[in-house]
């Protein structure tokens, strides 16, 4: 028979490369690597182990020139051990059975260590502590109490009143408002714009100037340049009642004193609406969407509440930046959290024990960012970054508000609510 002419000479390039098959150079079948010295299949690594072990000597039954194939290959032992020893394969690179042992036991060994080594690295994982675990808990749970992401109580709003001609959404809007309230008015869920001079449900502060007029007529608004206040006022002021009740839930914010919680919710609540009016920011179209396209808002419609673009166009690009910032829910509730207990809040008496509160949350937010949010090392700068911004947008809210109060036809449209909070303002 024929000799077999398969090439076992690799070249290095072909030793590496993965997309150049790997063929026995002893049948032609699937080689997996280099066994004693060549490139082999494992049945003719087996093959020539067993056969050196035994010191076999085997004789061919024919001519001693068998060409070898993966389907023949166990019809002539002695020509296929030929091929092996005629490829490179060498007896003196199996181990003995003591070797094998040793080789076995050392890739356990590190196993072993490997597994030992990779239960260290979990072990310095940073974790969140119980305490902190339980903070962020209670936190999800206010926001959660207190957000709506159905925005179902829009419905109860003033119709939102946008100007130029009248559209088959503002008389929808329109209808759906005048039937809530001749069948809904004593529901207890349902947005209550009342004022309650004893309940700290009275703070307001808000990103789209607000109020709710108690018997003003909304066709006579939709032709002035405030027709969208009074939808945006009962917006506003249910906003806040819900910033209120984020707040009550806050750990130790209910353990102040009355005066620093009313300071500090008078201070901080438009900016805690503007945290959490991200959560329907859309950035496709940079607008609020807040369910249906009558609750759909655009800087337009807050213009038309009486609001300039010098506390427009900069909302807008925070509210870019904040989404950017990819923050998971846990983060923006701490972040919150933080924002409502700074100390150094106009009318603040306690400033020290806020701090405290304060620093507490900070630590909770910095060590979920680094056993949680990968990739996270600056994150924290960045959303501290935002509350400073917070503050310039605060600034020049108020500095709006007083603009608008001062004008009578403007101001009569504000409700006790926002007179209370704005009106009284430390400055």
């Amino acid at each position: 028979m024929e000799a077999m002419t398969v090439s076992t000479s690799v070249s290095p390039a072909d030793e590496f490369d993965r997309n150049v098959p790997r063929i026995c150079g002893v049948c032609g079948d699937k080689a997996t690597g280099f066994h004693f010295n060549a490139m082999t299949c494992e049945g003719c690594k087996g093959f020539f182990r067993r056969s050196m072990k035994r010191k076999a000597m085997f004789t061919c039954p024919f001519s001693g020139s068998c060409t070898i194939t993966k389907d023949n290959r166990r019809h002539c032992q002695a020509c296929r051990l030929k091929r092996c020893v005629e490829i490179g394969m060498m007896k003196e690179f199996i181990l003995t059975d003591a070797e094998v042992q040793r080789k076995k036991d050392m890739i356990l060994k590190r196993k072993e260590e490997e597994s030992q080594r990779e239960a260290q690295r979990e072990a310095l994982q940073p974790r969140l502590t119980e305490e902190q675990s339980r903070v962020i808990a209670l936190l999800l749970e206010a926001h959660r109490k207190t957000y709506d992401d159905s925005y179902s109580d829009f419905q109860q709003f003033r119709p939102p009143v946008r100007q130029g001609p009248v559209t088959r959404s503002v008389t929808r809007a329109s209808s759906v408002y005048s039937l809530q309230n001749q069948s809904s008015e004593d529901s207890s869920d349902s947005f209550n714009p009342t004022y309650d001079p004893m309940d700290l449900k009275l703070f307001d502060s808000s990103s789209l100037l607000m109020s709710q007029s108690s018997s003003s007529s909304d066709s006579s608004l939709a032709s002035q340049s405030i027709s969208m206040l009074p939808h945006l006022a009962d917006l506003v002021s249910y906003s806040i009642q819900k910033v209120i009740g984020f707040a009550k839930m806050v750990p130790g914010f209910k353990e102040l004193t009355a005066d620093d919680q009313i300071a500090l919710l008078k201070s901080s609540a438009i900016e805690i609406i503007m945290l959490r009016s991200n959560q329907s920011f859309s950035l496709d179209d940079m607008s609020w969407n807040c369910g249906s396209q009558d609750f759909k808002y655009r800087v337009d419609d807050v213009t038309q509440a009486g609001h300039t673009m010098e506390l427009l166009e900069p909302l807008v690009k925070f509210q870019v930046g904040l989404k950017k910032l990819c923050m998971h829910e846990e983060e923006h509730v701490l972040l919150m959290a933080i924002c409502l207990l700074s100390p150094d809040r106009p009318g603040v008496q306690d400033r020290a024990r806020i701090e405290v509160l304060q620093d507490r949350i900070s630590e909770v937010l910095q060590a979920y960012i680094r056993a949680r949010h990968p990739g996270g090392r600056l994150l924290y700068a960045k959303m501290i970054q935002k509350l400073a911004d917070l503050r310039s947008l605060n600034e020049e809210h108020s500095k709006q508000y007083r603009s608008i109060s001062f004008q009578p036809e403007h101001s009569m449209q504000l409700t006790p609510l926002v007179l209370e909070v704005f009106g009284n303002e430390v400055s």
